[in-house]
């Protein structure tokens, strides 16, 4: 006789198992998926994590059932442990922790609180609803039923057709950080990749603490005005008017959700002295705290925010880790080493962990295609990356300081510069440099399609920026002479911290808008969203993978 298919396996074999040890009705989800999702037009992309049984157990009527295990199901020839590895990698992104796989006879089992695997056992002694409780409860140190615990159990808003109105790993790291919590913890860091939601998860996972009646004041700090308007917007729409705004002439005192940045704080600064959060916001003022960016933010920025409120919940909200290789010339590496062990000693290893791959894997975050373009001042020379260059190859060269712009001579110059340290203030601008990358980069967008693409170029310096606008104004006039085409008026324009209030991020952001490549120094860095975005180039060198 042929051995059952999977399909027939969890029909005849593992269903009515499940049903003898007491998993029925909604207490089970079947084929549990993140869903097919479309990154670029009709480019529908699969391979997203799928499990067969997600199973759930129901605490009370008003309260959302508690994933506790998933089970992958294999054909009844298969061995009962193939699926454990797959079912354990969504199991983590689901902030799941029982995991199990089955081919209708036997099963093993993944315990994520004690890292071990069970033996080989009988599908008749499969654990039942109580059996799994009881385990999770005595492993978290508190009742599902409990009062701590009810911010975990919150049901999500539906939309109008009555879909999750969440991603399967968002939900993951809002249940992580609550569960922390409620196993007496008030510090937790997630860390999601860029693009991810880390505001949706904000704003949720503060919506259920406050539907389980246990927040009373919060603080949503990020580092710049353009993430400030986007999380004010997000925590409109769901707390209307109960979220505000602090500025320089309103605390916002009478808010319950304050959204603030370290600027508006007296934060922006290393070792600032904080006098608007003193002044305005006694200690243990706000119940939870929520920093933004953490990997971005010095320490001494928002390490007040924290040790002012040491009884308040605290979240850090983090970009996928970075990993810094120091140089004798880079100091950024050597900061990003220390914040990053700043984040970690004050939050812990992350709560949760949602990576670039997986998003790109899962479909909801665009493929990318990585070009290296090594652009040096003589083709014939060794890569500038390696040596630099030195006082001898800089004489025939055109140089600007980086920092004004100004051209000097050959005679003011060291005796040597290192690659890192070109265009950034204090050493070089190199004209024919920024005009070679420039026709690199422009030359590409002609080749892919056309030279109207949404791009974001990294600069060094903000005259790096302005000589890289000018380089791609002119060549995109050029061709569209060349071509008789109707030429945009502000195709290359600079975006950045010190253009004010006439950086062209709004316009930049639309779709329709004549504003296409965006020359900046770390305003548009991790956080703002542009989903218009085809190309991102560095004409800087990149210290970090998040950089």
């Amino acid at each position: 006789m042929a051995n059952f298919n999977e399909a027939d396996t969890r029909a005849k074999l593992i269903d009515p198992a499940l049903r003898a040890a007491g998993w029925v009705g909604e207490m089970i989800r079947r084929e549990q998926t993140a869903g097919t999702v479309e990154a670029f037009g009709n480019s529908a992309r699969h391979g997203n994590p799928r499990v067969d049984y997600l199973l759930r157990l129901p605490i009370a009527p008003d309260q959302q059932p508690f994933p506790v295990a998933l089970i992958e199901a294999k054909a009844e020839g298969a061995e009962p442990d193939t699926g454990l590895q797959q079912a354990k990698r969504y199991a983590e992104l689901s902030a799941v922790k029982f995991v199990f796989s089955s081919n209708g006879h036997q099963f093993v089992e993944y315990d994520a609180f004690t890292g071990l695997t069970s033996r080989r056992r009988p599908l008749s002694e499969f654990p039942g609803p109580d059996e799994l409780r009881r385990r999770y409860e005595k492993a978290t140190g508190f009742r599902l039923d409990s009062d701590q615990a009810k911010p975990m159990l919150q049901p999500y808003p539906q939309g109008d057709d009555e879909k999750p109105c969440y991603r399967y790993y968002q939900d993951g790291a809002i249940r992580a950080a609550l569960e922390k919590a409620a196993g007496g913890g008030n510090r937790a860091l997630l860390s999601m990749a860029t693009g991810s939601g880390k505001t949706f998860v904000a704003v949720q996972l503060l919506k259920k603490i406050d539907d389980a009646g246990h927040l009373r004041r919060a603080l949503f700090v990020c580092d710049r005005t353009e993430l400030r308007n986007q999380a004010l917007n997000a925590f409109h729409s769901v707390f209307g008017n109960d979220a505000a705004e602090a500025t320089t002439n309103n605390p916002q005192r009478n808010a319950r959700i304050v959204i603030a940045t370290y600027q508006t704080l007296g934060l922006d600064k290393e070792n600032s002295d904080g006098s608007y959060l003193q002044r305005h916001y006694e200690e243990n003022c706000f119940s939870h705290i929520i920093i933004d960016e953490a990997h971005r933010s010095a320490w001494g920025k928002w390490s007040q925010v924290l040790t002012r409120n040491p009884a308040a919940i605290q979240i850090g909200l983090t970009a996928t880790p970075r990993e810094f290789h120091h140089t004798e010339e880079s100091d950024d590496a050597a900061d990003g080493q220390k914040l990053t062990a700043d984040n970690l000693r004050y939050f812990g290893q992350p709560a949760y962990e949602y990576t670039m791959k997986q998003g790109m894997e899962d479909g909801y975050l665009a493929l990318m295609e990585v070009r290296p373009s090594e652009i040096i001042l003589n083709r014939n020379q060794a890569s500038e990356r390696e040596k630099g260059l030195s006082q001898e190859e800089l004489k025939e060269t055109t140089l600007r300081r980086a920092g004004t712009g100004k051209e000097v001579g050959i005679e003011e110059t060291r005796a040597h510069y290192e690659a890192r340290s070109f265009e950034r203030p204090g050493s070089l601008l190199l004209t024919e440099r920024v005009a070679e990358m420039c026709s690199d980069l422009f030359d590409s967008l002609v080749a892919t399609g056309r030279p109207e693409q949404k791009t974001i170029i990294f600069c060094a310096s903000d005259v790096h920026a302005d000589a890289v606008v000018a380089v791609m104004g002119n060549l995109y006039a050029a061709y569209c002479e060349s071509e008789n085409r109707r030429r945009a008026a502000n195709y290359a324009f600079k975006c950045t911290a010190k253009a004010g209030d006439g950086n062209g991020l709004p316009e930049f952001k639309a779709r329709d808008a004549d504003y296409f490549i965006a020359a900046t120094v770390d305003l548009l860095t991790t956080g703002v969203d542009v989903p218009a975005v085809r190309n991102i180039a560095f004409f800087k060198y990149v210290q970090s993978p998040i950089s």
